[in-house]
């Protein structure tokens, strides 16, 4: 049995891991060393373990772990030479995933939203293995996400490129691509993680229109008894 089937059930057999996923390991260690989350102290490595776990949670093989673990060492890490050097040290597949997850390959990289627009394009002719790992990594994201606005409000959205409205704009557009074809774990799990997220913002929005409309109001009322007091 395996991820792919129709019920998208979790392999009875484990996969076997071994010492390849060890040195992707290292190696993404390496490569991303002295990086961290967006405008955090969090080692970048963190989420590149969380990323890899989801994929084996969500049934996923030794070479989708080890791409989850790389997925982003083309993009931050070197570019084009390094996807070659992916390739020759884990394997043409393994190559093939990770560079289904990237969207840049040259620094600076393109301007955000034109990047956002292009992957969207790809991701919906990515095969099945390329979009479970890329779905893990977007649903680690959001999870960051959400679990970071609710500690700082609405000063999140100033680590993101696309502010709130694209980032949010970027993750549901991800998330109904997903749920399009091949849906799997990751993807369902993605799309509660985005819905939480919008209806997050959307009472966070609520509750900030109530703040400023009983603000409007109390100011009201103190210029209306100022007047009152000068009679």
């Amino acid at each position: 049995m395996s991820f792919m089937g129709s019920n998208n059930s979790i392999p009875l057999k484990p996969p076997k891991l071994g010492p390849r996923l060890q040195r992707a390991f290292r190696y993404a260690a390496e490569k991303h060393a002295g990086q961290t989350r967006k405008q955090t102290s969090v080692p970048y490595l963190s989420h590149l373990m969380a990323v890899a776990a989801l994929v084996l949670e969500a049934g996923g093989d030794e070479d989708m772990a080890i791409a989850a673990l790389l997925h982003d060492v083309v993009e931050d890490c070197g570019g084009m030479p390094r996807l070659r050097e992916i390739r020759k040290l884990f394997g043409a597949r393994v190559a093939g995933i990770v560079d289904g997850c990237t969207d840049a390959y040259v620094e600076p990289k393109p301007e955000w939203r034109t990047r956002k627009e292009e992957y969207l394009r790809e991701v919906k002719h990515a095969d099945t293995a390329t979009r479970l790992v890329s779905a893990a990594d977007k649903l680690h994201n959001v999870r960051t996400i959400i679990a970071d606005y609710r500690r700082d409000g609405d000063t999140v959205w100033g680590r993101f490129k696309g502010k709130k409205e694209g980032t949010l704009w970027y993750y549901r557009a991800l998330s109904d691509e997903y749920q399009r074809r091949g849906r799997n774990r990751n993807t369902r799990e993605l799309a509660l993680a985005v819905t939480e997220l919008e209806r997050l913002v959307d009472e966070g929005s609520g509750a900030a229109a109530k703040k400023v409309v009983k603000k409007s109001k109390t100011k009201i009322v103190t210029k209306a008894a100022a007047a009152s007091w000068g009679r």
